[in-house]
This record gives structure tokens, sequence and C-alpha cells, in this order.
């Protein structure tokens, strides 16, 4: 088994309490008409009660009815509540909750209750640059970019302190495992490493994530590794070593095919009879032909005005 089979291990997280259901609520514009009416009933009885004369008991009748209905008028105003495209009001009527207002335009719900604002629009998160080791102990910085979306308003007001200072942390969390299970470059060896399977990462990253903030109601929609690089105490080490590997991958190609070449000229020699060459030659032949090839400098030829053999 490769290393880094511990960071898709599952987050245990609490159940959440809480779930997200609707509030009954009544169209704003008609009630903000029975509104209107009644503080216009409201002041007329009201007028009325002060400027007749007569009965003392019908006036005071008509004054406290017409102050009522004003009152009454007025508190229906209270329970306006307009709602915009990408937000939701979460109810809570004398601090219990009572359900959540995504309907937008201008809605009314009871004017007694607590409306408070949630917007449910999709969010980015971009995590600081993190100095960290991986999962061969050398330091990396490593910063992401995370998509989400509050996706229940009951869950993310009341099962945590601050959704949104809640998706910060528990995402640098989970960022810092998956760096630290994985190494950032597995040197040609079978495993998963942070700079060659990207996309594998980043789906245990967005996994991860989405387990860790699913009890705030937050939904995880995309994450991805924006930064990656060693630290720079090892950088240049590492960039040593990079590019030694890649000059022995180039000699070894190099070297094959210089063979392949020698191979080559000696059978065509052989096949079209142009010499003779007994072994010892022919092992000084195969060693100056492997120098011409294989050698980074261009060679000085030696003309031999002698024998094959001087």
């Amino acid at each position: 088994m490769s290393r880094g089979t511990s960071a898709g291990a599952a987050v245990d997280m609490p159940a959440p309490q809480t779930r997200e259901r609707p509030v009954r609520a009544a169209n704003g514009f008609a009630m903000f008409g029975v509104a209107v009416v009644l503080v216009l009933a409201g002041a007329a009885l009201l007028i009325t009660g002060l400027v007749i004369t007569g009965s003392g008991a019908l006036e005071i009748t008509l004054v406290v009815v017409g102050a009522l209905v004003a009152l009454t008028g007025l508190v229906t105003f209270g329970g306006l509540t307009p709602v915009a495209p990408g937000e939701a009001r979460v109810v809570q009527l004398l601090g219990r909750y009572v359900g959540t207002l995504r309907t937008d335009g201008l809605r009314w719900v009871n004017p007694f209750t607590d409306r408070r604002r949630v917007s449910t629009r999709i969010r980015n998160h971009e995590t600081d640059v993190a100095k960290v080791n991986d999962a061969d102990g050398n330091p990396i910085e490593i910063a992401t970019v995370v998509v989400w979306q509050v996706r229940d308003t009951a869950q993310a007001m009341f099962e945590v302190d601050d959704f949104v200072e809640f998706v910060a942390i528990q995402t640098e969390t989970a960022v810092r495992h998956i760096a630290n299970s994985y190494p950032y470059d597995t040197h040609g060896e079978p495993q998963l490493s942070l700079r060659d399977n990207a996309d594998e990462i980043t789906e245990k990253l967005s996994t991860e994530i989405g387990a860790r903030v699913a009890s705030a109601g937050v939904e995880v929609i995309e994450s991805r590794i924006t930064h990656l690089a060693y630290a720079p105490e090892i950088a240049q080490a590492m960039l040593r070593r990079q590019q030694a590997g890649a000059v022995v991958a180039a000699r070894q190609r190099i070297v094959e095919g210089a063979v392949g070449m020698v191979e080559m000229a000696l059978d065509r020699l052989a096949a079209h009879e142009v010499v003779e060459l007994d072994e010892e030659r022919k092992a000084a032949m195969v060693s100056n032909l492997l120098v011409v090839l294989v050698g980074d400098r261009d060679t000085q030829p030696v003309v031999n005005t002698g024998s094959l053999y001087q």
C-alpha cells in the first residue's frame, strides 16, 4: 500500500442538531396594502373621536379603537421582509428557530421575529501560503483556493459560531493534512505525489474539506492548489537533484542510441564486406564511435596516413 492512504480517512465531525425548513410567509405587497389601510383607518377613527362632540364614551371609544387600529398597522409594517436573490433570511421567534425564508422579493412574516441575513451565493476562499512538511519530511509551500456555498442556513447559523471563519480554519487544516500525507515528488516511484497527480490530490482535498464543513451546512464545489513549491531553504538542492536526474535520463537515452548506431555500423560493414576487423579492432572501433556519439564536446579528427594498425 502506498503512502497517503490515511488522507482519505473519514473526518469524525459531530452530527448537526438543526435542519433547515421553510417558514410560512405571506405576500409582502398584499400585507403592505393591509398595513396602509389599517394605519389610515386608525388615523381616521382617531381624528373623528377627537373632533366630534357629544357623548364622552363614544369619543373615548373612537380614540382608543383608532389608536389600536393604527398601532396594528404600524406593527404590520414591521413584518415586511425584503429578500434579495442569492440571500436567505433565518427567522427566530424568542430564540427559537422558526424557519428560513428563501423566496426572493417582498415577503411578510411574524413582525415579532428576528430575521438574520445569510448569503447563499457562491464564494471563494483562498488560503495563505503555508509552510508544511510533505510525507518525506521536506519543507514545502502550498496554497489553495476553495469554492463553497451555504447549503443549509440553519446549520450555518446555529451549529458553529462563525461559519465563514469555520470554513477558513477547516480548509487550512485539510490542506496541511493533505500536504503531510503525500510527497512533493515521487522521483519515479509508483505512488501519488503533490506535483504529478494534481487532479487526484485536489479531489481528495475537496472530499476532506467537504467532510469537515458539512456540519456547518456548507457545500464544497471545488478546490484547487494555486501554489506549490519547495521551501526556499531546500529549493536549490532539490533543483540540483532534478537537474541531475534529467542529465542521467538524457545520458541513458544517448547511450542507448549510440549502442544501437554502433551495432548498425558493424552489421553493415560486415554485410557489405567493406573491411574485415578482428575482435581487437572491433573493440577499438566501438570505443571510438562511442566517444564520438556520447561525448558532449565536438571531437577532433585524427587522420591516419599509415596502415589500419598504425
